[in-house]
C-alpha cells in the first residue's frame, strides 16, 4: 500500500483556476515562526514534481528560486531604470535605444530562467545579418550587463549571456580623409556660413569634435604671449571634452597647440561676429564661454555639428556632403601632415594619441605607407657619386 503523507508533509493537487498541477512541500518554519512552503506547477503532475525537485534543490543549495514569470525584458528595463549604465547621459541614451530596438523585441519575452546559449546565439547571427560588429559589441554588452544585474539579486543562477561569443558584423562605413585640393574646396564652400571657424580650426590643428565643442576663448590665445622668454606664438589649450567629467580622451590628449595664421584670422573674424550674436539674443543670451555655441550661446550637441556641416560644405565641388561628418576633418589632418612628410610620432603628438601605434590602428588609411626617410637621406649622403 502507498504509504500516507504525514499532516505538513506537502503534496499535490490541481488547481482548477489556473488549470495545472501544483506540487508543494513544507520545510519547516523560519525565525518568525511562519511555515516555509515551496510549490512548483506544471501541466502534468510529473512536470509539477519535476520542477518541485528543482526549487527544493536550489534552496538546498542556498540559491534563492528564480520567479517563474520573470522575462528578459523585465530583466533589461530594470538595469535601464536602476543599473549604473554610466554617468554620461549620451551613454544611457545610447543603451536604453539599443536595448528596445535589438534586444527586448527579439528576446523580451522569454522567461529569464528559460533563456538559453543557443537562444543568445541565434540572436546575434540573425542581428549579424544587419548591424556592425562595433554595434554588435554593444547590444551583447546590454543583454549581458541587464543579466547580470539581475543574477545578482537572485533573479536567475546563471548568466549564459557571457558565455557567448560575438560574431562578426557588417563591415561599417570606412572613414576618409580629404585631399588638399578637397579640403580649400571645402574651406571655400563654407567662407560665408556659422560653421567656417570650426571647419577651419578642426582641419588645421586636428582637434576632435568632442573637444572642439567644449572649447573655451579662456583656452585660446589669438595674441600668444610676446612678453615670454622666449615669447609664445598664438595657441589653444585643447584641455577638455565633452566627455564625462570634462576630460579628454586619454591623459596624452591634454595638449597645447600653435595656431596656423588662417586659423588665427578666422578665429577673430569668429569672435567678433559672435559679439554680434550676443547683441542680436539679448536676455535670451546664454553666457557659457564658449568658442563654438549656438545663436544664443548654447552647448552643440553631436547631431547639430554634423547638419550645419554637411549644409555648410554642400557647395564644396566634387564633395558629395552627405557623405562626410565632422570627425573626418580630423583624418583630413592626419593625411595632409602625412603627406607632406610629418613623421609618425609627431603626428601623433599633435592628435594626442597615447603612442604611435594608436594612429597607426586608427588612421592606417591616411598614413603614408612609405616611409621615405632613409631613401631621402641616403640620396643626400650618396649624392654625385656614380655606379
Amino acid at each position: 500500500m502507498t504509504k500516507r503523507r504525514s499532516r505538513g508533509d506537502g503534496g499535490l493537487h490541481w488547481d482548477e483556476r489556473r488549470q495545472r498541477w501544483i506540487a508543494t512541500a513544507n520545510l519547516g518554519y523560519d525565525g518568525r515562526g511562519k511555515r516555509i512552503v515551496k510549490k512548483g506547477s506544471g501541466r502534468t503532475k510529473t512536470e509539477a514534481k519535476t520542477r518541485l525537485k528543482e526549487i527544493l534543490r536550489d534552496y538546498e543549495d542556498g540559491l534563492a528560486v528564480a520567479p517563474s514569470g520573470y522575462t528578459v525584458a523585465d530583466a533589461v528595463n530594470d538595469w535601464l531604470a536602476y543599473g549604473p549604465i554610466g554617468p554620461d547621459q549620451g551613454t544611457v541614451e545610447n543603451c536604453t535605444i539599443l536595448s528596445r530596438t535589438h534586444v527586448i523585441p527579439a528576446l523580451g519575452a522569454t522567461k529569464l530562467r528559460d533563456l538559453s546559449a543557443d537562444d543568445v546565439d541565434r540572436w546575434l547571427a540573425d542581428k549579424a545579418k544587419s548591424l556592425s560588429t562595433r554595434t554588435l559589441q554593444a547590444i551583447h554588452s546590454c543583454l549581458n550587463r541587464a543579466v547580470k544585474r539581475a543574477m545578482a539579486r537572485d533573479k536567475v543562477k546563471r548568466n549564459v549571456v557571457e558565455l557567448c561569443s560575438i560574431p562578426t558584423g557588417q563591415p561599417g562605413r570606412p572613414s576618409k580623409a580629404l585631399t588638399l585640393t578637397q579640403a580649400e574646396a571645402v574651406l571655400k564652400a563654407s567662407a560665408n556660413t556659422s560653421m567656417h571657424a570650426y571647419i577651419m580650426v578642426s582641419l588645421l590643428t586636428g582637434a576632435r569634435t568632442e573637444e572642439m565643442r567644449a572649447l573655451t576663448w579662456d583656452h585660446v590665445f589669438l595674441n600668444g604671449e610676446p612678453d615670454a622668454d622666449p615669447p609664445v606664438p598664438p595657441y589653444m589649450a585643447v584641455w577638455y571634452s565633452v566627455r564625462a567629467h570634462g576630460d579628454t580622451k586619454t591623459r596624452k590628449s591634454r595638449r597645447t597647440l600653435a595656431l596656423p595664421q588662417r586659423c588665427i584670422d578666422v578665429l577673430w573674424q569668429h569672435w567678433e561676429d559672435q559679439g554680434w550674436d550676443r547683441l542680436a539674443a539679448g536676455d535670451a543670451w546664454e553666457e557659457h564661454g564658449l568658442v563654438f555655441c549656438s545663436a544664443i550661446g548654447g552647448e552643440l550637441d553631436s547631431a547639430n555639428v554634423r547638419r550645419a556641416f554637411r549644409q555648410a560644405i554642400k557647395g564644396a565641388e566634387g564633395i558629395d556632403a552627405a557623405e562626410w561628418t565632422p570627425r573626418e576633418l580630423r583624418h583630413s589632418f592626419v593625411s595632409l601632415l602625412s603627406d607632406s612628410g610629418v613623421p609618425l610620432e609627431e603626428i601623433s603628438r599633435l592628435v594626442g594619441h597615447s603612442s604611435t601605434s594608436v594612429t597607426e590602428e586608427v588612421y592606417r588609411k591616411q598614413i603614408r605607407p612609405v616611409i621615405q626617410t632613409g631613401a631621402v637621406a641616403m640620396d643626400g649622403i650618396f649624392k654625385g657619386t656614380q655606379r
